[in-house]
């Protein structure tokens, strides 16, 4: 059985060591870009203030929640929309992002267990609420760590976001338009720490296999580097076909990032933060 309680206190680290890495920026660098086109450092934490705003909703007042879907005036638009209507001086938006995340936790903490909350195009758990939570912070801190030049040390947090990367599988390949594959696949990665160990989805005696570091597979399954860039294998054509559509959030394709250069170039000239 899944920990809920687990995977909040993870969620709750991952923000914050994100919030560590925006709370001391001067208000000027907030306006930074960051590689969502777009997207400043402020939009970021806008997005994931307004994000875990609707998911409060989601786990507290469906009605509401639909509300807001209903009431966009277009639709294509919710994500960019929702983050523009969060966006604030940074030590307000700061604050509404704190307040925000702490509401969420305690929602989902308080939710029945066997609920299935309302999103965007499904229903999920409160469990598979929270692990999407981690999912997008861990991302969206991607783009506000490259756009300030510092690498972020790799967790074992990242076990959740691999996780539903491998279980979106299907839903990556449906948002695409693509038929969804019938056969397995295996995912073996590296795990971040450097200890050895390997972290393994799917039936072991599958012929269709993806390998590689962790790291990279969540970078890939959050579209936040093409897989030119990236240390990973596909063996079998589903696997191989998998790694151009892989996408863990829900919703429409989203449209990934551009190759860096052909034999890939990493976080080579970042500085590490610790």
């Amino acid at each position: 059985m899944v920990d809920l309680t687990a995977l909040l206190t993870d969620l709750a680290a991952e923000s914050e060591q994100l919030d560590a890495l925006v709370a001391g920026l001067p208000p000027q660098e907030w306006g930074q870009p960051t590689p969502a086109p777009g997207w400043t450092i402020a939009h970021q934490i806008a997005h994931l203030a307004w994000t875990d705003h609707v998911a409060q909703l989601a786990a507290t007042d469906a009605d509401a929640f639909y509300a807001t879907v209903t009431s966009a005036p277009d639709a294509s638009r919710l994500v960019d929309a929702g983050a523009e209507s969060f966006l604030a001086p940074p030590a307000a938006l700061l604050a509404r992002w704190r307040t925000g995340r702490s509401a969420l936790g305690a929602a989902l903490a308080a939710a029945p267990a066997g609920e299935k909350l309302p999103w965007y195009g499904t229903r999920m758990s409160p469990a598979s609420m929270a692990t999407a939570r981690i999912m997008e912070t861990w991302a969206h801190g991607e783009d506000v760590a490259e756009s300030l030049g510092v690498a972020r040390p790799a967790t074992g947090r990242l076990r959740h976001v691999a996780y539903l990367g491998f279980r979106t599988l299907g839903h990556s390949f449906a948002a695409h338009g693509r038929a969804v594959p019938a056969t397995p696949v295996r995912v073996e990665l590296a795990a971040p720490a450097g200890d050895g160990e390997t972290w393994a989805f799917g039936p072991a005696d599958a012929a269709d296999r993806v390998t590689g570091p962790a790291l990279d597979f969540c970078r890939l399954v959050t579209q936040r580097r093409h897989r030119a860039d990236l240390a990973l294998v596909a063996t079998g054509p589903v696997a191989d076909e998998w790694l151009d559509v892989a996408q863990a959030f829900a919703g429409p394709p989203g449209t990934g990032r551009a190759p860096r250069s052909a034999a890939g170039s990493g976080d080579d000239s970042a500085r590490t933060l610790t």
